[in-house]
């Protein structure tokens, strides 16, 4: 080889080699997820569930252990612990965030608007104030939501079909959450249009639940629904049980509340919702833009009937009914 020639390979090799190092260390950098969670630990269901299904999707997109550092904040339902569990993680400066449900989301995305947030379980999107558009979300912020505000009317024609007698809708809720206030002016067009009443319920903490529910049911023939949200779940059997205590016909946003004894639910499974969160994470680790990616919701709602809670309540569901069911607790 000629001096000049060598001298140009060697030039272009030297350009080269600090372009490779950098790609070699951006593949060898640990990247860090920050998990801020509306529950009080990784002990309260259905954390560990969720947690498990988000993991799960990461290590089917090759994410391993030495190549990501998972950070969660566990921050129950107190609003001053969920903006110090936001601050906290904000402060930690990690590459993106995964936040759970509407009341940790909205804390979240007050707070920051450069680190790229993936939301799961979010109703109403939209109309929660997260983004303004499904299919281009702009911003930081993208995610995987549950239910639109529409639901509320499917809601109270399930009630109304499981229990016929029902002239009085309940809707146990958050007022302080703005899809929550959506689902409960569907659920009043749709009492309206049926010759119905519709009552709010609302509460804002565990104490509240009891009184509301033995409050509506001072009066006959009451069914209520029951809004998704972290402070529900968390008091899912307290609230079945006195809904059975005082024979409330009450329908539920996931199945989980039929297998712990609820009469019935109309959703879709959020562990799903967790697993395909991972995708988005992926995909913003790898340089997307979070505002580029369409917000996702459930491709089926499935109804689940639990039939020794009917019993329990003196109501008999129909054969037919049963049929539309892609459960049925007996």
């Amino acid at each position: 080889m000629r001096r000049r020639e060598f001298i140009s390979s060697l030039c272009g090799a030297a350009a080269v080699w600090p372009l490779a190092s950098q790609a070699q260390q951006q593949r060898e950098r640990v990247r860090r997820i920050g998990v801020l969670v509306p529950f009080s630990s990784e002990r309260e269901f259905p954390v560990q569930d969720y947690l498990a299904a988000f993991k799960q999707g990461l290590r089917e997109l090759g994410w391993i252990e030495s190549s990501i550092r998972l950070e969660y904040r566990f921050a129950g339902q107190s609003q001053d612990r969920m903006r110090a569990a936001a601050d906290d993680l904000i402060a930690s400066k990690p590459d993106v965030i995964v936040v759970w449900a509407n009341p940790a989301a909205a804390v979240l995305h007050e707070r920051t608007k450069s680190i790229p947030i993936v939301f799961v379980t979010v109703s109403d999107a939209v109309g929660g104030g997260f983004v303004s558009n499904l299919a281009h979300p702009g911003g930081n912020i993208t995610g995987f939501q549950n239910f639109e505000a529409g639901i509320g009317g499917k809601w109270v024609d399930l009630l109304r079909e499981i229990a016929p007698h029902v002239l009085r809708v309940g809707f146990l809720y958050t007022p302080e959450i703005a899809a929550h206030a959506l689902f409960m002016r569907e659920i009043e067009e749709s009492c309206s249009s049926s010759g119905l009443s519709a009552f709010a319920a609302g509460v804002q903490n565990a104490s509240e639940i009891d009184p509301a529910l033995s409050h509506f049911a001072r009066e006959p023939n009451g069914g209520m629904i029951v809004a998704p949200s972290p402070l529900n779940t968390t008091n899912r059997r307290s609230i079945i049980q006195r809904a059975t205590d005082l024979k409330i016909p009450t329908v539920y946003p996931f199945r989980y509340f039929c297998r712990d004894g609820g009469l019935a639910s109309y959703g879709f499974e959020p562990a799903e919702q967790h697993r395909a969160a991972a995708s988005y994470v992926s995909r913003i680790l790898n340089g997307e833009k979070p505002g580029d990616l369409p917000v996702q919701a459930p491709s089926r709602y499935e109804l689940v009937i639990n039939l020794k809670a009917a019993k329990a309540i003196g109501l008999s569901i129909s054969s037919g009914l049963q049929l539309l069911a892609a459960e049925v607790i007996e």
